[in-house]
């Protein structure tokens, strides 16, 4: 044990809170996260600082809120001279290293106006997020100009899974009972078997090639940060067997959802109500089909994970690696009338976070629960700090986890959790026919109340998760509410 500990950080995209057995899913069983759990601190009110892929990731790679860093959708570049933590851990002497995703796109513009070549050292480095390039897969989309051949399709090629887009033809797709291939994006093809073994799927390989670096790493000798970012349970929604048929129609939660909701509902919460993807999530068939294959993709990365622990328990790194399981956002799966994520439910926007410390100070506090409001910025301040270094405040907008891990009470901590998401490039704005600087949305929520404000004149939105829980009921048009609602413009306009 050093006091320098290496970090492996692991974000499964769009993992929901609740779908964890620690986290109280009662079917399904996850028992290496809930090892994790029991051997670390479990976080219960964490959100994300926005509830889609993108801009959520740029946040936890930087520290920094998506007002800060500009990245405010899929696709919109990270701009050259946002420092991320593969910035920060390089000052200290350790290393970041990326395994899987990171829907990150390079400022190629920035890049040609500052003169810096793509394929340079510093190049490379802004083009990959701050990360050392190892193995990058962002998965989606394989046929966009966004999505490249990847290592994985060349993998697959090696062992002959051979067509001219591996990823999709055998990944994400299954086959029929005549053999016919279809394509897990259509939602009704999620139960079948998608069309590989399990141990060369995606979440396979990539925990391959994460044992790979640390293997590589221990002869290195310098304290390392691994992000470990599988590309499931993202949809496309299909799972190799035996994880295929795991789970079934007695196995799937009831949907959280109400029909006053949609009743007089916010414009923009109606715009993705009755958007494709809500109205698909709101059929009980199409759930059916979905929410068995999600859960034994879970189900599948929990199994990898914890062949992953049994490799760092047979080389004696447990004992120096602060072990980070997390999410970029959660998924709807037809609560509230919706699919996918994109606005602030609590199961959309709150991830599960757990952060097991090797280390002694940290002992006294093993297998608790902490209920404080915690951003998922506050990763990299936790990280940094971990690495050695000290926290840029100036720049980093996250602070530390350490006094939680070690049973601490740190001084003046937040008062309430702020996420924000930019819709301006997507279907609803043009429905509600508002302009792209007012197509933005921002939550303000406490351990109490939670605030959506929406530019363009609308109404807020405002929920009492003290009596609400299950967010039914919007307040924000209630006059017995004016003072909550003014409380929370007050804290917006703060922050």
């Amino acid at each position: 044990m050093t006091d320098r500990p290496n970090v492996l950080w692991i974000m499964a995209d769009q993992l929901r809170f609740d779908y964890l057995s620690c986290y109280g899913h009662p079917h399904l069983h996850t028992p290496h996260i809930d090892a994790l759990a029991a051997r670390g601190v479990r976080f219960t009110n964490a959100y994300v600082q926005s509830p889609v892929c993108g801009p959520s990731r740029m946040s936890a790679y930087t520290g920094r809120y998506v007002r800060s860093h500009g990245s405010t959708w899929n696709g919109m570049p990270l701009r050259v001279g946002e420092p991320t933590l593969g910035d920060h851990l390089r000052e200290v002497g350790a290393r970041a290293v990326l395994v899987g995703k990171t829907h990150m796109t390079a400022d190629a513009e920035g890049m040609a106006w500052l003169g810096i070549d793509p394929k340079s050292e510093i190049g490379v480095r802004v083009s990959e997020c701050g990360f050392e390039p190892l193995e990058r897969d962002d998965g989606l989309h394989p046929d966009s100009a966004r999505q490249q051949w990847s290592a994985y399709d060349d993998y697959l090629v090696s062992h002959g899974f051979e067509s001219e887009n591996p990823w999709e033809d055998f990944a994400n797709s299954g086959l029929d009972a005549d053999g016919e291939l279809l394509s897990a994006w259509l939602l009704k093809n999620s139960r079948l078997a998608a069309n590989v073994p399990e141990e060369h799927s995606e979440t396979a390989y990539m925990t391959n090639r994460a044992i790979d670096f640390m293997k590589e790493a221990t002869a290195d000798g310098r304290p390392w940060m691994c992000h470990l970012s599988y590309i499931k349970p993202h949809w496309p929604y299909i799972v190799p067997a035996p994880y295929h048929d795991m789970y079934g129609r007695n196995q799937i939660v009831s949907a959280v959802r109400h029909p006053d909701e949609r009743k007089d509902p916010h414009p923009v919460y109606e715009a993705f109500m009755s958007n494709a993807i809500g109205q698909a999530f709101s059929r009980d068939d199409v759930r059916e089909k979905v929410i068995p294959a999600y859960m034994g993709l879970i189900k599948q990365c929990d199994d990898e994970l914890g062949r992953l622990m049994k490799y760092l328990a047979e080389t004696g790194r447990l004992d120096d690696t602060l072990i980070v399981p997390t999410s970029d956002h959660g998924d709807y799966l037809g609560d509230h009338w919706l699919g996918e994520k994109d606005l602030f439910h609590e199961q959309s926007v709150k991830v599960p976070l757990i952060v097991v410390d090797p280390s002694p100070e940290a002992d006294a506090t093993r297998g608790t629960v902490c209920d404080e409001l915690v951003e998922q910025i506050d990763l990299a301040a936790t990280f940094i700090e971990a690495s050695g270094g000290k926290v840029p405040g100036h720049i980093v907008e996250g602070r530390s986890l350490a006094p939680f891990l070690r049973g601490e009470t740190p001084e003046e901590w937040r008062d309430f959790a702020v996420s924000e998401y930019d819709y301006s490039a997507t279907p609803m704005a043009v429905k509600l026919g508002v302009e792209p600087k007012d197509a933005r949305l921002f939550m303000i929520a406490d351990k109490r109340w939670k605030f959506m404000h929406a530019e363009g004149g609308m109404r807020p939105m405002l929920f009492d998760m003290e009596n609400d829980p299950d967010e039914y009921v919007d307040l924000g048009a209630s006059a017995d509410h004016a003072d909550i609602v003014d409380m929370m413009y007050r804290r917006l306009a703060v922050w």
